[in-house]
């Protein structure tokens, strides 16, 4: 792999071995034990300035149910922290479900009937 690549790798939102310490996932407060498909979330969205801002490690079956529910421009305005994201309504029912699930969990996630169309 080139170094453009690897650097491109790096520092996208590309699913990622979690860390061999076990972290705790902040939208569902499970571990994610190592080995599990992790990814990361950029709190602020890249498209919406936030290439510099935090992110934080999530599962990776957290990280698409947060996309498939909510814009970019949704989680620009009104879910910049983990804490907002897990009191969202539209968010309860999915960490409720999850929870019952053991930390190494992954299933497809689908696009929400109720989230906004991008073009608008």
């Amino acid at each position: 792999m080139s170094r453009r690549h690897e650097k491109r790798a790096a520092r996208g939102e590309r699913q990622v071995e979690a860390p061999r310490a076990e972290a705790t996932c902040p939208l569902c407060l499970r571990p994610i034990p190592p080995g599990a498909r992790a990814s990361r979330h950029h709190l602020t969205p890249r498209l919406k300035g936030g290439t510099h801002r935090g992110t934080v490690l999530l599962h990776h079956i957290c990280h698409q149910a947060i996309h498939a529910r909510f814009t970019e421009a949704e989680l620009a305005r009104r879910f910049t922290e983990p804490e907002i994201l897990r009191a969202e309504p539209r968010l309860a029912e999915f960490l409720g479900w999850v929870a019952t699930k053991p930390p190494e969990f992954h299933a497809p996630t689908r696009t929400a009937r109720d989230r906004t169309p991008k073009w608008r």
